[in-house]
């Protein structure tokens, strides 16, 4: 049987394109899942592996949706290999049931690698650029320094909570902790 796994990285991206081809190749069973690659935890891809029998052929559309890294994808091959299921890429046209599927399977694992590293420098050196000249990447902060002062001033009150600051700031009082650790011990000993 041959049971196909697809994976988009964001909730953004549509898996439509892999399951067509996965379903034209002739998949009976598709296991979707929207999870980066880096995560080690996929429970679609667990959910397959164990879906899985003797014989059977875990097929994805392009290697890199299996794995991220070589460690990671050699480590799910062998696992398949151990339980005799066979391993089908449809974009590099592997198949590890051949020598020369395990080869490729080899060579184009080391070149995903390799293409991954180079786009990881070329986004580290990008933000480096826009550091030096003075932009910022990440989200803004969710309080801002009045949200903060304002805060500091309710908490004086004792009879005001910090779930009730939080609440009128409209922020969990998990974010409020962030950006004040220990909101009442702190503006007690500044007053």
């Amino acid at each position: 049987m041959f049971v196909g796994y697809a994976r988009v990285s964001t909730q953004d991206q549509s898996p439509d394109l892999q399951r067509d081809a996965l379903l034209e190749a002739g998949c009976e069973k598709i296991f979707e899942e929207k999870a980066s690659g880096a995560q080690r935890d996929r429970p679609q891809l667990k959910a397959a592996l164990d879906y899985m029998r003797e014989g059977d052929t875990l097929v994805v559309w392009k290697l890199d949706r299996l794995a991220r890294s070589i460690k990671q994808l050699i480590e799910t091959v062998e696992e398949l290999e151990e339980r005799r299921i066979a391993f089908k890429v449809l974009r590099e046209a592997i198949d590890t049931t051949t020598p020369g599927g395990k080869l490729t399977f080899h060579i184009f694992g080391a070149l995903a690698e390799f293409e991954r590293s180079l786009i990881r420098e070329r986004t580290t050196a990008g933000l480096a650029a826009a550091r030096a000249r003075g932009r910022v990447g990440g989200r803004p902060p969710a309080l801002s320094a009045e949200d903060i002062t304002a805060a500091k001033a309710m908490l004086r009150d004792p009879d005001i909570t910090v779930k009730q600051v939080a609440t009128r700031l409209g922020v969990a009082p998990s974010t409020l902790y962030k950006h004040l650790p220990a909101p009442r011990s702190t503006i007690r000993k500044a007053s």
